[in-house]
């Protein structure tokens, strides 16, 4: 019988750690014989790519910010996160949606129920059982303090518009990812991201043991 598909999402504020981890899991599962498709939001196709730099770099308002990534998050479930889901495979995403609320919603104040009708709208999928909203099936959320995140950014590279926010607007977007795991608890890990390198993959890979998704 062949293996249903995996969908897991990384988040977190600028400087939480995600991608140290993201490789690893891949690897994780590739020792055990499971095909790994690593992607990123906003981005991950072609079209959504080009979406990704307008929306990191251009000035625009909270809407316009917000339906540009649920453009870009509708091209990337149709032509990559499903197809790959259908086929089997583990697909490892730099951010989804919880994303979109917690920087468009809670970081610039958009309307939350606006972002609620757009998420049904975009990520609705039809299945064996009926048409659902897609979601993914564990979210590694890293949580720091902004504080801590801004100083591991400091210097690093130049920074886009989002990550040169100030520690206030980070403390508004932790917010936003906490009322996401509040009403979706079971879909969520929570990473403490300021622990050590060691300890932070070790958190990881407990979380995706638990599901018994890795030996």
């Amino acid at each position: 019988m062949s293996q249903r598909g995996l969908f897991i999402s990384f988040e977190g504020i600028d400087g939480a750690g995600k991608s140290t981890h993201l490789g690893a899991l891949a690897r994780a599962f590739e020792a055990q014989g499971r095909v790994v498709t690593l992607t990123r939001e906003p981005g991950g196709t072609p079209l959504a790519e080009k979406l990704r730099a307008i929306i990191l770099n251009d000035a625009m308002d909270a809407l316009t910010e917000a339906m540009l990534v649920f453009a870009a998050r509708r091209d990337h479930l149709q032509q990559l996160i499903e197809p790959a889901l259908a086929r089997g495979e583990v697909v490892i995403s730099d951010r989804f949606t919880d994303a979109t609320f917690a920087y468009q919603g809670s970081g610039r104040g958009y309307d939350w129920q606006t972002l609620l009708y757009l998420e049904r709208l975009v990520q609705t999928v039809q299945g064996l059982e009926g048409d659902f909203v897609r979601q993914p099936d564990l979210t590694l959320w890293f949580e720091l303090d902004p504080e801590i995140a801004a100083q591991r950014l400091a210097g690093a590279r130049v920074p886009d518009k989002f990550e040169s926010q100030s520690a206030a607007f980070f403390d508004r977007v932790s917010h936003g990812y906490a009322r996401r795991l509040q009403a979706d608890p079971s879909r969520f890990a929570r990473i403490a991201a300021d622990n050590p390198r060691e300890a932070v993959w070790l958190a990881v890979l407990q979380a995706v043991q638990q599901k018994g998704w890795l030996v």
